[in-house]
């Protein structure tokens, strides 16, 4: 059934990213693996081409590059590869006050988070139009259902990603391509190594990464617009809409500093 067909992972050098590159090659779709480590991605191509019967391209691109997005999509359309699935994963947090962050690192932030996603988006989803089909899958996060006090940055762009979804979704009906978008709490990944925040608080209830992953491609299969992984964060979120904004901003920001 996916014979021939390609996905495009990008962040697929770890956590969610590699459980979902290893999950489609099961079901036999080709891959466009990116990220900024190349050796982890020869390393998934190695394991995944000696696997699965599948084509696996490594594409080491940096997202905070603007020119990013546009490089990718001009070196597959060179080969006259034409992509499925997109599946923007990539992403990065930090913590702290805002005004005491590194400003490099908060814009690259933007970038990635949110720019580069909406870049890719943008070239990928018209030819998917043109096809009659196609299936776009954003990596967001239970962060994006209220603001972040001491993440600030990486909580109003994961709601700009879940908005964004929600309305290419609705602009896309009849046309073949549905968007879906994951919205996982924490979970075991090198996100909270990353972001310099401690093991406890939220960071304690962290799901497995593969079970995270296998949420998101069902619910990609199925075609669903949202998808929360884990009754507690589908809890955590459906609060978040009956309290005061007030409430939720400072119960949000005790909770990030207790993670």
């Amino acid at each position: 059934m996916n014979q021939g067909k390609w996905a495009l992972i990008t962040g697929a050098s770890s956590g969610i990213g590699y459980d979902l590159a290893n999950l489609m090659a099961q079901d036999g779709l080709n891959l466009i693996v990116v990220a900024r480590s190349q050796a982890k991605l020869e390393q998934l191509k190695s394991e995944l081409e000696k696997t699965h019967s599948i084509q696996v391209k490594v594409l080491v691109k940096d997202l905070s590059k603007p020119k990013s997005p546009s490089e990718i999509y001009s070196e597959l359309d060179k080969e006259n590869i034409s992509i499925d699935i997109l599946v923007n994963n990539a992403g990065f947090g930090s913590y702290g006050p805002f005004h005491k962050s590194d400003l490099a690192k908060e814009l690259n932030m933007i970038q990635v988070n949110i720019t580069s996603l909406a870049h890719l988006s943008r070239l990928f989803i018209e030819p998917m139009v043109k096809k009659g089909e196609g299936k776009v899958l954003n990596v967001a996060s239970s962060a994006a259902f209220q603001p972040g006090p001491g993440m600030a940055n990486y909580f109003a762009g994961k709601a700009y990603v879940l908005h964004f979804s929600e309305a290419l979704r609705n602009e896309l009906m009849g046309t073949g391509v549905t968007v879906t978008c994951l919205c996982p709490g924490a979970t075991q990944t090198e996100f909270f190594k990353n972001a310099r925040m401690g093991d406890s608080g939220l960071a304690s209830r962290k799901m497995d990464s593969l079970k995270v992953a296998k949420i998101g491609y069902d619910a990609l299969k199925k075609g669903k617009t949202i998808v929360i992984p884990g009754l507690f964060y589908k809890l955590l979120t459906l609060s978040v809409r009956m309290a005061p904004r007030k409430m939720v901003a400072k119960i949000t920001e005790w909770m990030i500093k207790n993670s």
